[in-house]
């Protein structure tokens, strides 16, 4: 009797298992947490063309996650990447005083970085697949704005132009049923933009931005 419950089970594991994997003409829906942690390098203010001694960075934000994947077979499937935007308070780093403003949140700025890859998943047996994704990303800035700080300085018409570059994943999804599970990704992109800021009226201020973000993802899944 026991055995036979034994056979059972390993029976059931196995179809579970054989359910799980992915086939062509699969759709998969996923949510959950990502972030956005950008580059932690600083990006050099230019003021009419010369290095002001002044720089910039950039915080992380996280955001609900969505993505959507489609399966040409067991192996290859694109993937889209959306999310709500994202949000970053920009800081400005003064060791000089040019503006005694070290240290001080310069900005917000808003951005949609919406991503299409290419990803391959391996072989596996088991409920744990592991997959690998190139793809082009395309990162739109809006909603951008001085705080009133440096506004009081003369800092007016801030804009970040939009981002092209690729972007590079690494992740896994763990099958918790034929239908239901777990993601967990991280990815690279490459996202490098030039904000450009009056002074005075003047529009002479200037920084080549590298966001450069690493994104983590942790997202429940669902197969249709």
């Amino acid at each position: 009797m026991k055995k036979s419950l034994l056979a059972l089970a390993l029976l059931s594991v196995i179809s579970i298992s054989s359910a799980a994997d992915y086939k062509a003409g699969d759709i998969v829906v996923r949510g959950g947490m990502t972030n956005v942690n950008p580059d932690s390098g600083k990006s050099a203010v230019l003021l009419g063309g010369a290095d002001s001694t002044m720089s910039l960075s950039v915080d992380d934000n996280s955001q609900l996650g969505l993505n959507f994947v489609y399966f040409y077979d067991q192996n290859w499937a694109i993937e889209v990447l959306a999310a709500t935007p994202f949000t970053h308070d920009v800081t400005i780093h003064d060791p000089n005083a040019v503006l005694n403003v070290d240290g001080a949140k310069l900005a917000e700025v808003t951005h949609l970085p919406p991503t299409i890859s290419a990803i391959y998943y391996f072989q596996s047996d088991s409920s744990f697949k592991p997959y690998v994704g190139l793809g082009l990303n395309y990162t739109i800035f809006f909603d951008e704005g001085f705080e009133e700080a440096p506004k009081s300085l003369g800092l007016s018409n801030l804009e970040l132009d939009s981002s092209l570059g690729l972007a590079a994943q690494i992740g896994a999804d763990y099958q918790l049923n034929d239908k239901w599970h777990i993601n967990a990704s991280v990815r690279y992109i490459d996202i490098d933009s030039e904000a450009t800021f009056d002074v005075g009226g003047s529009s002479i201020g200037k920084s080549d931005v590298n966001v450069d973000p690493t994104v983590f993802s942790i997202l429940v899944g669902y197969k249709f």
